[in-house]
């Protein structure tokens, strides 16, 4: 099992101490569920300071714990924290160090004050017995009382177990001395050298594995709960079960930024740097982020990994040329399928239809392929004069996952898509409706159906994307004619780039009057 420090959390990057609040005693502690104090971003410098901070966060609750027992007219518990004895010398020795450190960030004078060498000699005598229990208590009595009013022991003054822990505290306290008086020569490495404290170890929890794949199980409940999450799971399961297999471990604690690092490194060996990044890594990003945001881990292992992925080389414009924007509508809209007695093997007239329409539609609107091919008929409509398609999450995906109206342009009108929808039957538009549930997304089939066909014919320029071209195309012919940026992006689906952006409405007025001012094609 992996071994985590007790008590210590990891969120982004930071550290805290951490207790959990019992159930009963949330109601006097503001009905919080657990006490956090800041360690800062240093895993040593957090680790130094984690005993103190802990012990001060027990305190809270024991406090807490003594008003629930005063009002219930029940006697306060003590002893709730019970340590044994080297652990409690380890705690004050840590402590002891912490304040130290905060006495010389504060005041200069404190560094330049030398340690009195009495007090080394009595605690001496003190940790090896040679003490009556009326010194032991001036020497370390206030500390014995620190812990057990932290619950971390019940020693009465007078019992061996009192005189035992006193002893251990004096050794304790000659240890810290030890590194107060390095410190004060500059070194901050010094290590303790009483064989106690060298072998008590720091406290760890032996914490249950928690599976890799459960946690992207419910990653993906979660998000498909919120419409989202279908196109995620389909590429990312392959990508967390590669690394399971890498890892050769089920156990997301297991998984340390090592083995990522050497996984990454293996990836970009087979597959593109910017593959590695987009989807490996941002994958087991977004599943160890989620896991952390519900406390089911405490740290993310490839939140600081980096992968330098070089600028993609582009030879041309992202988009469609006019000429070449031409070309390819003048092949769409002439398009006719190919005669055939056979059913299999004859085209249905949806396919037919979108290879005719969709990259005018797209032209026209900068709309995202499949957005197009999911359209039904009744998402065209007559709004007053004016002919407008509704792209909605109803008809399919929308990225935005918000509905939008984009007018129809005249070129669009005046090549008869209007009687094609009207002598077309309810539904979809480019697909037919089919019994029982698909597998696949018919709207994503034909998109591809489109794209393969127009790549088949030759006649999509290399280094432009058969179907996004159009997307690119639009926005800079509607640049060319000087339509407003926002009208732009409100009119092809792209969300806002400010808050201020979000105020105010693009009505289908505003948008048909920007469509308008673009060119036809010469088809």
């Amino acid at each position: 099992m992996a071994r985590q420090l007790r008590h210590l959390l990891n969120r982004d990057g930071r550290y805290f101490a951490r207790l959990v609040i019992p159930n009963a005693l949330r109601p006097y502690l503001n009905d919080r569920t657990e006490l956090r104090e800041p360690l800062g971003p240093d895993r040593k410098i957090a680790i130094s300071k984690l005993y103190s901070a802990v012990a001060q966060l027990r305190f809270k609750i024991l406090q807490a714990a003594e008003k629930a027992a005063l009002q219930q007219g029940k006697p306060v518990e003590y002893g709730r924290y019970p340590l044994p004895v080297d652990q409690i010398a380890l705690r004050n020795y840590h402590e002891r160090l912490a304040f130290d450190s905060e006495l010389r960030q504060t005041s200069h004078a404190y560094a330049s004050v030398g340690i009195d060498d009495r007090l080394v000699a009595m605690l001496r005598e003190g940790a090896a017995g040679r003490l009556t229990d009326s010194v032991l208590e001036t020497l370390v009595g206030q500390r014995i009382t620190r812990y057990t009013q932290l619950g971390n022991t019940t020693a009465s003054q007078g019992t061996p177990e009192w005189r035992g822990l006193a002893m251990a505290l004096c050794g304790s306290e000659l240890e810290a001395l030890a590194r107060a008086a390095e410190r004060d020569e500059g070194d901050y490495t010094g290590q303790p050298n009483s064989p106690m404290l060298v072998a008590a170890e720091i406290q760890v929890d032996e914490l249950p594995p928690v599976e890799l794949r459960n946690l992207f199980d419910r990653y993906i409940t979660e998000l498909k709960a919120n419409g989202k999450g279908t196109e995620a799971e389909k590429r990312w399961r392959p990508v967390i079960e590669d690394l399971i297999a890498f890892a050769k471990t089920k156990d997301a604690r297991k998984i340390n930024k090592k083995t990522l690092v050497a996984w990454k490194d293996t990836k970009i060996k087979t597959l593109s740097p910017r593959t590695v990044k987009d989807v490996y890594l941002t994958a087991v990003n977004a599943v160890f982020n989620w896991a952390i945001s519900n406390d089911l881990l405490d740290e993310n292992p490839a939140s600081t990994i980096k992968l330098k992925v070089a600028p993609k080389v582009l030879n041309r414009p992202k988009g469609f040329t006019r000429d070449e924007a031409t070309r390819i509508l003048k092949f769409s809209l002439a398009y006719q399928p190919k005669p055939s007695s056979n059913p299999q093997t004859q085209e249905k007239p949806q396919t037919s239809a979108a290879k005719n329409w969709a990259p005018l539609l797209c032209a026209f609107s900068g709309a995202r392929i499949s957005e197009i091919t999911q359209l039904r008929k009744e998402d065209i409509r007559m709004e007053g004069d004016t002919a407008v398609m509704r792209i909605t999450p109803e008809a399919g995906k929308v990225k935005t996952r918000q509905y939008r109206d984009v007018p129809l342009h005249k070129q669009i009108i005046d090549k008869g898509f209007l009687e094609f929808v009207e002598t077309s039957p309810s539904g979809p538009l480019f697909y037919p409706v089919m019994a029982g549930k698909r597998k696949a997304d018919p709207a994503q089939t034909v998109s591809g159906r489109i794209s393969n066909w127009l790549q088949k014919e030759g006649i999509i320029p290399d280094e432009v994307s058969p179907n996004h071209g159009w997307r690119h195309a639009f926005k800079t012919t509607g640049r060319e004619v000087e339509i407003d940026s926002r009208i732009l992006d409100a009119i092809a689906g792209h969300a806002s780039r400010t808050a201020g952006e979000d105020y105010g409405d693009v009505t289908v007025i505003a948008k048909k009057k920007a469509i308008d001012r673009l060119p036809f094609f010469a088809v």
